[in-house]
C-alpha cells in the first residue's frame, strides 16, 4: 500500500486548499476501507482531523474544523480529499493521509499547509 498527498502550500487567512491522497495497492471499489487524514503541528502531538469510510458510507470530523473542511473519495480515481474552507493560521500542519490495512498503519510522506498573512 502506498499513499501520496498533493496540494498544500500556502495560504492567507480565510482562504481555501484542497489536499489529495492517491492510493494504491488496494481498490477502492472492491475494498471496504477507512482513509483517515491526520496533521501534526511543530512541537504537537499527530491528531485526527477527518475520517471516511465506505462501510455505512460515514464522515467523521475533530471539532476544531467541522463546518470548515469536508473529506469526501472518487471510488474511479482511489483517491481520497481534503477540502479545506476558511482556513486558520492554527491550521498550519504537516497533514498526512492514513488507512490501515490487515492490521497495518500506512502513511503518506505528508503536505505542508501553511496559514498566514
Amino acid at each position: 500500500v502506498q499513499l501520496v498527498e498533493s496540494g498544500g502550500g500556502l495560504v492567507q487567512p480565510g482562504g481555501s486548499l484542497r489536499l489529495s491522497c492517491v492510493a494504491s495497492g488496494f481498490t477502492f471499489t472492491f475494498s471496504d476501507y477507512t482513509m483517515n487524514w491526520f496533521r501534526q503541528a511543530p512541537g504537537k502531538e499527530r491528531e485526527l482531523v477527518a475520517g471516511i469510510s465506505n462501510v455505512g458510507a460515514t464522515t467523521t470530523y475533530v471539532d476544531s474544523v467541522k463546518g470548515r473542511f469536508t473529506i469526501s473519495a472518487d471510488n474511479a480515481k482511489n483517491t481520497v480529499y481534503l477540502q479545506m474552507n476558511s482556513l486558520k493560521p492554527e491550521d498550519t500542519a504537516v497533514y498526512y493521509c492514513n488507512t490501515v490495512r490487515a492490521w497495518r498503519n500506512y502513511w503518506g510522506q505528508g503536505t505542508q499547509v501553511t496559514v498566514s498573512s
